[in-house]
């Protein structure tokens, strides 16, 4: 008896211990890295560091002096000598530390070291960053990130910079239209395509920018927005109207840059500039980001009346995205497909897209105009994701990197009621007053009185 009490005072906590561990991990790994997984993974970088370096051949060989110092002091073999580990700084997520590379060593060396590193380790990832010559800092992630996004709490964000996703390295993927000034975003039903735009929309309504929206799909993508929106066209015959203003509008930034330019005797060089962000701030005009969902509705065409107008809205798409950045005009494409086969002029509004992301597409032809002109190797991981998880995709640029993304739930009616709130920040524009979208007003109900009425009696 006293050997089953002993065996359940014991093995009792130790059972729980486990069983909370295991549950802890499965169910919320954010908790089971902070109290387990950090504490394990940082005993095993400590006390196997040199040895790991070593079977990874990221070790060189010592110095003639560090040779002929280890022999005049003690009798110890002398080793090859690993990069020098900087200090190692725990995260909610990982562990970061950096890394000076020894003589002749380069990044790469590392970064193709990066799948051994993690199952020595026992974290979830490794990645490389460079942060200077003969310097680079390891990204240990301890869980995999994407499968319930919590984005940081700290964001470095700004004008024109909309936070929308977490990349599998555990930092924020920013959408920053200085940057990068147009995009394509492709993804099938329910691939989790909406969801990233409602971010960037509801992003962007908390600032000082015109929202323009073309949603052929009779508005239900858009239209819950309109509060905020300064310009929607729900069919191609609204959009053929609206794509020429916006021309027009682009035209007439351009007159007043080059009005700007007129170059005098006493003009500054730093007054002379060749798009609106060099304008003074009370002459430059509001910048004005375009939405276009569903893309390839522009593109099809039943009758020949309709290809004479698809070939002007492509052109006047293709010309806004070639010269509308340095008029402060942006472009956010989506599509469920995108492909030379759309029709003239497809191939050459893909190539001025800087930016790319592309969420599970049903064909391998989608995910290849999205990436295959930017990131071969990024066309497979496209092409992999699973339809259990919407939200995920392959963001990359002209570039050539390219990185893993997920997008938070945000759902439908908390986007409509950030745009309702933000409406007051909609800039006035008149080339697109004739574009304003119709918000219904919201009925307001009258207060229930706080005296209940009495009949009146004799």
């Amino acid at each position: 008896m006293s050997d089953l009490t002993t065996l359940l005072e014991v093995g009792g906590p130790v059972a729980a211990l486990g069983g909370g561990a295991a549950y802890a991990r499965a169910k919320h790994p954010g908790v089971y890295w902070s109290t387990i997984g950090l504490p394990i993974s940082t005993a095993r970088l400590l006390g196997s560091y040199g040895s790991v370096m070593e079977a990874c051949g990221l070790t060189v060989a010592p110095s003639r002096l560090r040779v002929l110092a280890v022999k005049a002091t003690t009798n110890r073999e002398v080793r090859p000598v690993p990069p020098r580990r900087g200090v190692i700084r725990p995260t909610s997520t990982g562990l970061r530390l950096r890394l000076r590379l020894a003589p002749g060593q380069e990044p790469a060396d590392v970064a193709a070291s990066a799948e051994r590193l993690r199952h020595a380790w026992g974290v979830h990832a490794v990645y490389v960053s460079t942060v200077k010559p003969g310097v680079v800092e390891l990204r240990l992630v301890g869980y995999d990130v994407l499968r319930k996004v919590r984005m940081p709490r700290k964001v470095a964000d700004g004008f024109l910079k909309v936070p929308v996703a977490l990349r599998e390295d555990a930092m924020p993927f920013v959408r920053d239209y200085r940057t990068i000034p147009h995009q394509l975003t492709l993804g099938a039903t329910l691939s989790g395509k909406s969801m990233y735009l409602r971010h960037v929309i509801t992003g962007l309504a908390r600032q000082p920018v015109a929202l323009v929206g073309i949603d052929c799909k009779r508005g239900v993508e858009l239209a819950p927005f309109a509060a905020r929106l300064s310009a929607l066209a729900t069919d191609p015959e609204q959009a053929a109207e609206l794509l020429p203003m916006l021309v027009k509008e682009m035209e007439d930034r351009y007159d007043l840059i080059k009005a700007r330019q007129g170059i005098a005797p006493d003009t500054p060089d730093e007054e002379i500039t060749s798009d609106i962000w060099g304008l003074p701030e009370h002459q430059r005009p509001t910048p004005i980001v375009l939405f276009v969902d569903e893309v390839a509705e522009l593109f099809l065409v039943a009758t020949r009346k309709d290809e004479e107008r698809r070939d002007e809205m492509v052109t006047q798409l293709i010309r806004l995205a070639q010269l509308g950045r340095a008029a402060g005009i942006y472009l956010e494409v989506c599509g469920q497909r995108f492909g030379a086969e759309l029709g003239k002029g497809a191939t050459m509004l893909r190539a001025q897209l800087t930016g790319r992301v592309c969420h599970r597409v049903n064909d391998e032809a989608s995910a290849k105009m999205a990436l295959g002109d930017i990131a071969p190797e990024a066309v497979m991981a496209a092409c992999a994701i699973a339809p259990e998880r919407p939200g995920l995709a392959v963001a990359g640029d002209t570039s050539g990197g390219w990185s893993r993304i997920r997008t938070p739930y945000l759902s439908l009616g908390d986007a409509a009621e950030i745009c309702r709130d933000s409406a007051h920040l909609a800039p006035d524009l008149a080339a697109l007053k004739p574009f304003c979208p119709d918000v219904p007003v919201r009925p307001v109900e009258a207060p229930a009185p706080v005296v209940k009425p009495r009949p009146v009696t004799d």
